[in-house]
């Protein structure tokens, strides 16, 4: 299926998509079938998501892959998801190219397994003259952690006399964030597989993004779910804070 812009005005195509992909586990425990199959079937979900997101012209997508509380997951479902990802950002590497999709990552990067961060740092620099869409893969990231990390470092500053207390602005303290400056703050969020809640992601920069939440898992989210959830962001109001 080919997404189609037939009744939705390109005005409305959010600049930054971010989702949430959950229910992968539960999508393979109705199957009978293992997490691990979950998780595969995941990875085929981002690969139909991100080739209909370049088709639509959505500038940035930021897709919440794994998160800091994850690392309490059992070890061997760890190192499963660690090689799924290393075998994804390997195979799909090409695609990014041909498609002119620039791979970036946030989170703590220096968590992940040698091999994993590799490969992704390996994608990263093969996919780095492209312009045509930003994908972001929040690994090993949460926003509380996000928002710390932000706050030593500024407060470092502070300490040593390069800024002042006084001069510190939304916008200063924005530049500390692992999204600046190459990322917009979401306009549109959707989370798959019924949960309804953001789970830590992206917290200072959600503060006027329209949410979406719906109850098809991540593995049976492909582009008739994606239009759909465009149509509803279609047709919001976002008057941040102000008359419309």
């Amino acid at each position: 299926m080919t997404a189609d812009l037939s009744g939705l005005p390109l005005s409305v195509i959010p600049r930054h998509l971010a989702i949430i992909m959950d229910g992968n586990g539960r999508w393979a425990a109705s199957q009978g079938r293992g997490r691990l199959a979950g998780h595969s079937a995941g990875a085929e979900s981002v690969r139909v998501i991100v080739e209909a997101c370049r088709r639509l012209d959505i500038p940035a997508l930021t897709l919440y892959a794994f998160s800091e509380e994850n690392w309490g997951r059992p070890k061997s479902e760890i190192n499963a998801l660690m090689a799924l990802l290393k075998r994804f950002l390997y195979r799909e590497r090409a695609l990014l190219r041909r498609q002119n999709i620039r791979l970036r990552a946030i989170g703590d990067l220096g968590k992940l397994p040698s091999a994993t961060r590799a490969a992704l740092e390996q994608t990263a620099e093969a996919t780095a003259s492209c312009d045509g869409m930003i994908l972001t893969l929040a690994l090993s990231y949460g926003g509380r952690q996000e928002i710390t990390h932000a706050c030593r470092t500024l407060s470092a500053q502070v300490l040593a006399g390069e800024i002042k207390p006084d001069d510190i602005t939304p916008e200063i303290f924005e530049s500390y964030l692992y999204t600046s400056p190459w990322l917009p703050d979401p306009d549109f969020l959707i989370r798959t597989s019924g949960e309804i809640r953001i789970s830590n992601f992206l917290l200072w920069q959600l503060a006027y993004c329209e949410l979406y939440f719906t109850s098809t898992p991540w593995p049976a989210f492909r582009e008739a779910e994606l239009m759909e959830a465009l149509v509803s962001f279609a047709g919001r109001q976002r008057r941040f804070g102000k008359l419309e």
